[in-house]
């Protein structure tokens, strides 16, 4: 762990839409007092349209900068993320300390950082206030990400989670209770649960139990169509077999599949709980068809607490990997990475340990 510079030059990048539409007003409520008192100096960007940040950060001097802040959901620093390793400079950009204030409906990275620092959870904007103070503090941690490749679209980063079934599905489809902020997710849960659905599909995994093989073989086709980042050592092209010391599921029939990164999947769910933000392993959660509606939805109440793991539920199955690769078999269904909707098909990802930095305080 390491300390911002100071004077501290952050640019705040707030999205005025996350969330039910009220990043501004808390930004403006709360956190300019806080940095201002704090002695930050900040320069607030307003985020017009999708992938203005991106794009920003693309083109951006970062040696005017010593941290770039999001204020939004989660969509958002997945934006600045892959927009820093798109940089022909990535290796060097990629080391630009990035913080987040909680400003959306998802704000799972924002809890993670409040759960690392060992405070009792909160939620809203006492979560907000709590970042805010974490930031003042300025104290980095090595952040790890994920790469994805998917069948046809450029390779991506992820930051927090990579989700296929009924996750993904919640995620999704709870967006039209938006304006009902962090319970639209409960509200998503309970409508999809009652009409419950099986993905079929093939699931592989190189466990982290083994000792990671760094081998100087050509890098993957999938991964020279991105210019930019860190090469994968663990994945062959997608549609080569898989080598022999992954595992592969046996069963194909799923209710979920979630790699989680980071302790939280939203703000009351902490789905990953021994979850660090460097420990460079994939936490792999999936459930398997036959679970009752009653049992899963015990599970996603016990995921609140973090205490799902210990349910003994016979359908779910938790284990920790370095790789994995997912070839869905149902025709329609729905993907999502760091809560935004991917391309729908087979897919592989790599963990890399604490390839960025995060302000954790």
């Amino acid at each position: 762990m390491s300390e911002l510079s100071r004077p501290r030059r952050m640019m705040l990048l707030v999205n005025p839409q996350s969330g039910k539409g009220q990043a501004l007003t808390l930004y403006n409520n709360h956190i300019q007092r806080m940095l201002n008192e704090a002695g930050v100096p900040h320069t607030l960007v307003i985020t017009e349209r999708q992938n203005h940040a991106r794009e920003l950060v693309k083109e951006a001097d970062l040696s005017q900068w010593d941290a770039l802040v999001i204020m939004s959901g989660d969509g958002l620093l997945f934006e600045v993320i892959n927009g820093l390793l798109e940089r022909p400079d990535w290796e060097e950009a990629i080391q630009t300390p990035l913080g987040i204030l909680p400003g959306g409906s998802g704000n799972a990275l924002a809890a993670s950082i409040h759960h690392y620092s060992g405070a009792s959870p909160v939620s809203s904007e006492e979560l907000l206030v709590s970042c805010g103070f974490l930031l003042c503090k300025g104290l980095v941690s090595r952040m790890d990400l994920v790469s994805i490749h998917l069948s046809s679209s450029p390779r991506l980063f992820s930051f927090l989670s990579l989700a296929w079934g009924f996750v993904a599905d919640v995620d999704v489809e709870s967006e039209k209770y938006r304006h009902v902020g962090a319970a639209r997710f409960t509200v998503g849960t309970l409508v999809r649960l009652a009409s419950l659905r099986v993905y079929k599909g093939k699931l592989a995994y190189l466990p982290a139990t083994e000792e990671v093989r760094r081998t100087e073989s050509t890098p993957p086709r999938s991964a020279t169509k991105a210019l930019s980042g860190p090469p994968d050592s663990l994945l062959l092209p997608l549609d080569q077999p898989l080598p022999s010391d992954w595992v592969v599921v046996q069963e194909e029939d799923f209710v979920l599949m979630l790699a989680m990164y980071q302790s939280h999947l939203a703000e009351d769910l902490l789905a990953a709980p021994d979850a660090t933000s460097d420990d460079g392993v994939i936490h792999l959660v999936y459930v398997r068809a036959g679970i009752s509606r009653a049992a899963l939805l015990r599970l996603f109440l016990a995921m609140e607490k973090g205490a799902h793991l210990a349910t003994n539920c016979q359908h779910l199955v938790h284990t920790k990997v370095r790789a994995l690769r997912l070839e869905p078999y149902s025709p329609k269904g729905i993907i999502t990475v760091d809560g935004e909707v991917v391309e729908y098909g087979p897919l592989q990802a790599e963990a890399h340990r604490g390839l960025a930095r995060l302000i954790t305080g």
